[in-house]
């Protein structure tokens, strides 16, 4: 099947399109914001449920702890301000108040990656994968567009019973997910069969590795893209399977080259089934100011810069 985009939404409006749907099918759902309701894609909620709404203004950490005390009342509480500060900023609240009482609480971390542009790299976060899937009883999800990011969020909430944390972005990005796509959490998504090698990539970067197999297979080689949705609990299966099949695995992702998608994918290959392997993404630096399309030129996360992993292997 070749994926095409039908519209570009930000990742962020599927997280509060989730967010608003679940609202409307259980009462129990309240929402904890942090001053940047419309930035993170919460004011879909706060407008239908003003009741169920807290704005607790730049105090992120406390926000934790009010989202772990009305998760202890029988509440479900979605909390979600920049990932910088959803995931970096209230780490020790996050490991203490939520995941060791392993309260079903939902954190949303938005404005994730350099795509973010001229925010910079105060407000780019490229970290926030690597310390969340560090915490035990955490659930990692990172969707690769809008509709995704609906049914991930919708998953999340009804579905699942201890901390997740789902990451995403702020520009539009291709929309191609069907809504009848089959997404289970932990399981990864098949998108693009092949034999020669395999693309794992995850959130915006999926699209990318796309572009690279159309165009490899152009040029008569079939490249695997599997699209890792979930980091943790990482799809231990789909990984060893690709290594196996391909013998070359390339992983993708708009994050630190340390402890995200590629250190997850990295652990399982290394004692699983051992191939050679390439992790592609920011090379453990800050980001800058500048525009989304010319820092992921910059920064070599491109359709194009994939290709040219995948042919350099």
């Amino acid at each position: 099947m070749r994926f095409e985009s039908r519209v570009y939404k930000p990742t962020k409006t599927g997280f509060g399109e989730g967010v608003l749907q679940a609202a409307n099918e259980d009462e129990r759902i309240v929402g904890i914001g942090a001053d940047i309701t419309a930035s993170v894609g919460m004011n879909l909620f706060a407008e239908a449920f003003p009741g169920r709404f807290i704005s607790l203004g730049i105090a992120e950490q406390n926000g934790i702890g009010v989202a772990a005390g009305l998760a202890l009342s029988g509440l479900v509480p979605v909390f979600s301000t920049y990932a910088v500060f959803a995931a970096l900023r209230t780490t020790d609240f996050i490991r203490i108040s939520v995941c060791y009482n392993d309260l079903h609480v939902i954190i949303g971390g938005a404005h994730a990656g350099i795509s973010v542009g001229p925010d910079g790299a105060t407000h780019q976060a490229l970290e926030d994968m690597a310390i969340m899937r560090s915490l035990p009883n955490m659930t990692v999800i990172s969707p690769c567009d809008a509709t995704q990011a609906r049914i991930a969020t919708l998953k999340a909430i009804k579905e699942l019973n201890g901390p997740v944390y789902i990451r995403f972005g702020r520009e539009p990005v291709p929309d191609f997910t069907y809504d009848d796509q089959e997404f289970i959490v932990g399981k990864s998504q098949l998108l693009h069969d092949g034999s020669d090698a395999t693309i794992i990539a995850t959130g915006h970067m999926v699209w990318e590795a796309l572009q690279a197999a159309y165009k490899m297979e152009n040029k008569g080689f079939r490249i695997r893209v599997i699209n890792m949705h979930t980091i943790k609990p990482v799809d231990e299966e789909a990984i060893i399977k690709a290594a196996r099949e391909t013998g070359f695995i390339l992983t993708v992702e708009e994050h630190q080259v340390t402890g995200g998608l590629g250190g997850a994918v990295a652990e399982v290959v290394s004692q699983k089934c051992p191939v050679r392997m390439k992790i592609l993404g920011m090379p453990d630096c800050f980001g800058e100011s500048g525009r989304p399309e010319d820092l992921m030129e910059k920064y070599g996360l491109t359709a194009e810069a994939i290709f040219r992993s995948v042919q350099e292997k």
